[in-house]
């Protein structure tokens, strides 16, 4: 039976997501109120600049006190997209302490507050979901969180930023260089008017931490995982990597050390097989491959940003959250049972793409080879061009430690033959 009190909803931030959060539960009302088993009511809608027109949206509804809106006491659901570290935490917390749920989008508060913002859920009984908070619309989180609660998780590898898969997609496809496709990027409204977040690996990074927390039931912060961005990444790799019968994305790597012991979280740019599933992302979609004991390999894929996609996540939330709200239930919380040790960087093993410039002469790949001999890296293929006393030389290797990897090419750097390390990109994916 439906029950004739409404379920009130307060809307934190009105931007791109947030007014298609609002748009969709005005146009679709009936049909939420039939999935949950009782109505839903936008209670009141916090934004910074009230006089802007907001269609769809009653003026009456609008408020500069996010505060005082969270505080009311009879919301039962905050829903926020507002996004940064404060005020947001403080207003998900203060909901939580006056009785409400939340849903939330925001992938930084979550990567570097996570724990406590759960601790404090659960200690008033109240829902935190985030599904929007990693890769917009695709079912992520809760499969992870639910579906594989059964499994062992080794390993999740994505792209989980649209704007860097578009202009990497556009670099592979055309031959563009990376200014170019971030200009068409830009252009097309994929890549904001500053794009460091995006490019530079700190959104992915956010995801990353998240993540890794679900999938390995340990808490992972953002300082834990590795970043590297994509802006090093020329037309010249691209050519390798073709060579090599790869592409290069820039992934998002989160993984249990072979002994299950510990684990690990990076984002940097890799050559991948173009046999991989990943390969063949194109444009702004993301996708996360993620490995188990029991299920195998999965594959998640979609639009991973955008008004729309992003608010489809935050109403399946909404939709969960209130109908525990009605059952006196709450959803599952933090799992970090396992508490792991997250290891650095230079644990990690994989292969690596390494292109030299040396002098174009006799014995250089001799000394070339003996450097990485003595620092127990395997080389698995080697290619030189020269020309006028100049060559290029590119080597890729067997899997070895990033600290191992790190050794040799600071060593590589001493040599007098050696005029540069042009590029390094390790190999993901085999």
């Amino acid at each position: 039976m439906m029950r004739t009190r409404p379920l009130k909803v307060a809307l934190l931030g009105c931007g791109v997501v947030g007014s298609e959060v609002a748009r969709i539960m005005t146009t679709h009302a009936d049909d939420l109120a039939a999935r949950i088993g009782a109505s839903v009511e936008l209670a009141g809608v916090a934004v910074r600049r009230p006089g802007k027109v907001r269609e769809g949206i009653d003026p009456a509804l609008v408020t500069t006190d996010a505060t005082a809106l969270v505080k009311r006491g009879d919301i039962d659901v905050v829903v926020e997209v507002i996004g940064g570290i404060e005020p947001a935490r403080a207003l998900i917390t203060t909901a939580f302490e006056h009785g409400a749920s939340v849903v939330s989008a925001n992938k930084a508060l979550l990567a570097q507050d996570g724990a406590a913002l759960h601790a404090a859920a659960e200690k008033h009984g109240k829902d935190l979901y985030y599904e929007a908070a990693v890769a917009g619309a695709i079912p992520l989180i809760r499969p992870l969180r639910e579906s594989l609660a059964g499994d062992k998780v080794n390993r999740v590898l994505g792209i989980v930023n649209g704007t860097t898969n578009f202009i990497l997609d556009k670099m592979d496809s055309t031959g563009a260089g990376y200014q170019e496709a971030l200009d068409e990027a830009t252009a097309l409204g994929y890549a904001e008017a500053d794009p460091t977040a995006d490019v530079e690996g700190f959104d992915a990074a956010a995801k990353a931490a998240i993540l890794a927390g679900i999938a390995f039931h340990t808490r992972v912060r953002l300082d834990d995982v590795y970043r590297e961005g994509m802006t090093e990444v020329t037309a010249a790799d691209f050519a390798s990597a073709k060579e090599m019968g790869c592409t290069i994305k820039l992934l998002a790597i989160c993984e249990r050390a072979a002994d299950g012991g510990s684990v690990t979280a990076r984002v940097h740019p890799a050559m991948i097989p173009l046999t991989h599933p990943l390969a063949s992302v194109r444009g702004a979609y993301n996708a996360v491959f993620v490995e188990s004991d029991a299920s195998g390999q999965l594959m998640f894929y979609g639009p991973g940003a955008g008004g729309s996609p992003t608010a489809s996540a935050v109403l399946g939330d909404l939709v969960a959250v209130c109908r525990n709200r009605l059952n006196g239930a709450t959803g599952p919380g933090e799992s970090a049972y396992a508490a792991l040790p997250v290891s650095g960087m230079g644990e990690v093993v994989t292969r690596y793409h390494i292109s030299l410039d040396v002098a174009d002469k006799p014995g250089v790949l001799a000394q070339v080879a003996t450097v990485f001999a003595e620092h127990g890296v395997s080389i698995d293929t080697v290619r030189q061009q020269g020309k006028d006393g100049e060559a290029s030389l590119v080597v890729v290797t067997h899997r070895a430690s990033d600290a191992a990897l790190v050794g040799t090419v600071e060593a590589l750097r001493k040599l007098d033959t050696v005029r540069g390390v042009a590029s390094i990109m390790r190999v993901e994916g085999e």
